[in-house]
């Protein structure tokens, strides 16, 4: 499941429908999905191979900011530049893909947490000591 099908499914609910006759409702049940958040993203990380794991936090950033990282090939970009990043020795830092920016432990290979694009203006990014731009 793509994590933008997940992010469609979440919000759907079941819906009860009845007849005029007075007759037993009859339940109609949307396709829900047993999958959470995390799993959906897990899945997507491991069909593309190894790469970085996402925080608890970072995931419900993504959530909550509705960053498709399905969107073209932007989970391989961000591992690109997490690779680089360890190739240069850094520790923590800012990847910046498109329009999105992911501050990455890069010695844990885990990020950290996600910023969209609407949220990136006026932003201090502390605590990093190397930006890679992909």
């Amino acid at each position: 499941m793509l994590i933008s099908e997940y992010l469609a499914l979440r919000n759907q609910i079941s819906v009860t429908t009845g007849t005029a006759g007075g007759t037993a409702p009859a339940a109609v049940q949307q396709p829900q999905s047993t999958e959470s958040f995390a799993e959906a993203l897990q899945q997507k990380i491991q069909e593309n191979g190894q790469g970085v794991e996402f925080s608890k936090h970072a995931m419900q950033r993504i959530s909550e900011r509705s960053i498709d990282l399905t969107e073209g090939d932007m989970l391989e970009r961000l591992n690109k530049g997490v690779e680089i990043a360890a190739d240069k020795g850094s520790s923590e830092t800012l990847v910046l893909v498109d329009t999105n920016a992911f501050v990455v432990s890069v010695k844990n290979n885990k990020v950290i947490t996600t910023i969209s694009r609407e949220e990136l203006q006026g932003n201090i990014f502390t605590n990093i000591d190397s930006t890679v731009i992909m």
